[in-house]
């Protein structure tokens, strides 16, 4: 009884010390104190000074930009390596699984640091492109992990029935495999744009004039303080990510239940 108090009580120290900060973050973005050092009462004018600023609006206009196709490149090229992962063996298979984990291993600064030095090299021009490819570079890691995970799932026989029918390996991909991995695909793709909509360090690195993403605008803000602004920017930041990744879990959670009834 008493580890089980003790464990209780540690998991719920865990879980003030991480969401408790945030809490607060999103409780003062409805203060009407400037200043968030005392609550003076509730408002809703720091989330209504959003939809008038030009520069915020500017800069989530930037992030959906780099979002959007950083995350259907990232999604498409991802399925692709995880189906050519799976299904085939290949001289430096391993090599080439080394080099997809990659993004996810190393330190992010290293990524933004290299990424910034190959498009010095190449004399490539930043701005919003360069972010965008920036994104694709480290998303297809993220897809591809997904993607083959829920290809472990399923089962090869589908296929080689569909083929055995006569179906072409595109009638193969198209009316099999893409229905069994879909789940994954698009919880990769939800984890692609989440990641993508939160980063910042690759960003600022990346990004040149007129590329400003939000994060990247928050950074700017709080060089002059933490603000109710800033609090209802990032709340409106932490609401997007969170829906994001509970229609990923969501997505995967269907797909389990479905398999269970199934088997």
């Amino acid at each position: 009884m008493k580890a089980r108090f003790l464990l209780h009580l540690n998991a719920s120290l865990v879980y003030a010390f991480i969401y408790l900060p945030i809490l607060v973050l999103i409780v003062f973005s409805f203060n009407q104190e400037r200043i968030n050092a005392v609550w003076t009462g509730f408002t809703l004018d720091w989330y209504l000074r959003l939809f008038t600023d030009g520069a915020i609006l500017d800069a989530l206009f930037n992030s959906l930009i780099v979002g959007v196709p950083s995350t259907l490149i990232a999604t498409v090229l991802g399925t692709m390596a995880a189906i050519g992962m799976h299904k085939y063996d290949f001289p430096g298979k391993r090599l080439f699984e080394s080099v997809l984990y990659l993004p996810i291993v190393i330190p992010e600064i290293v990524m933004a640091v290299s990424l910034l030095t190959f498009y010095v090299w190449i004399s490539f021009a930043l701005g919003t492109v360069s972010v965008i490819l920036a994104h694709v570079t480290f998303n297809i890691s993220f897809v591809f992990v997904v993607v083959l995970a829920r290809l472990a799932d399923t089962d090869g026989r589908y296929e080689d029935a569909a083929r055995d029918l006569g179906a072409s390996g595109w009638q193969t991909f198209r009316h099999v495999t893409l229905p069994l991995i879909r789940p994954g695909v698009i919880a990769g793709a939800l984890l692609a744009f989440t990641i993508s909509w939160d980063d910042f360090l690759i960003a600022f690195f990346t990004a040149g004039v007129g590329a400003t993403t939000l994060p990247m605008k928050v950074y700017s803000m709080i060089k002059f303080g933490v603000s109710p602004e800033i609090n209802a920017v990032s709340t409106v930041m932490i609401l997007v990510t969170m829906i994001l990744m509970l229609l990923a879990i969501r997505t995967e959670g269907i797909t389990k239940t479905a398999k269970t009834i199934g088997s």
